[in-house]
């Protein structure tokens, strides 16, 4: 029972150790909002909203980009990932003897959301008047990671060149590419652990193994 009281004090005393620095920074922020309210008019600058105010425009689209590259980073992510399936798809239609464009429209029915919008506007634009090869190398340049198959195709369009050992090569770079992603990530996460580990596990572990062992020594004695 008092090894038990004991772990449960020092919990208490840990989580209020912790608290400790964020009380005493809000107290300090808390009494210094208090004196300006209280101070005399003109102690306080008449300026001070309004640098404020142009502190947040500043701010605004520094957020924005930040949330755009968020955004696009996301879409590329995506991308890549549903890549694979697309050119192998392609690659079957292409060797039962549909023409490039043909392919692509059958390989359309079956990709994934995010790649299925990017041919999607390849059709759209080769609807409105353009080329088919045009409207490949638009949206190869807006989604760089598809613009490997777009090239592909275009190369295959233009030349009249053999699709089909292209595509199977870049599928297997893809899957190549897809595989050194994967391991450098995997990599990343014992780094990432740290924080976890070293302000959770390891503090709970103490509390739970050490504490109770040294509590029952000291009420041994």
């Amino acid at each position: 029972m008092s090894a038990n009281v004991g772990v449960v004090a020092l919990a208490v005393g840990w989580g209020c150790v912790a608290a400790a620095p964020v009380v005493a920074l809000a107290n300090r922020v808390a009494t210094r909002d208090r004196a300006r309210e209280l101070g005399p008019a003109r102690d306080r600058p008449s300026d001070e909203r309004v640098e404020r105010i142009l502190a947040a425009t500043r701010l605004r689209p520094l957020l924005r980009q930040i949330r755009v590259r968020r955004s696009a980073r996301a879409r590329d992510d995506r991308l890549t990932g549903e890549l694979g399936p697309v050119v192998d798809l392609v690659g079957v239609a292409v060797g039962a003897g549909l023409t490039p464009y043909l392919a692509l429209r059958v390989a359309r029915r079956w990709c994934g959301p995010a790649i299925g919008a990017a041919i999607d506007g390849v059709f759209e634009r080769h609807e409105l008047g353009g080329t088919f090869d045009d409207a490949l190398r638009d949206i190869g340049r807006t989604h760089p990671p598809i613009r490997s198959l777009t090239d592909t195709v275009r190369t295959s369009t233009r030349l009249g060149s053999p699709i089909a050992p292209a595509l199977a090569r870049l599928a297997s770079e893809h899957r190549r590419e897809l595989r050194l992603l994967a391991e450098t990530r995997a990599r990343k996460v014992p780094v990432r652990l740290l924080f976890p580990l070293v302000f959770c596990v390891l503090p709970a572990f103490t509390l739970l193994t050490v504490a109770p062992a040294v509590l029952a020594g000291f009420g041994g004695r």
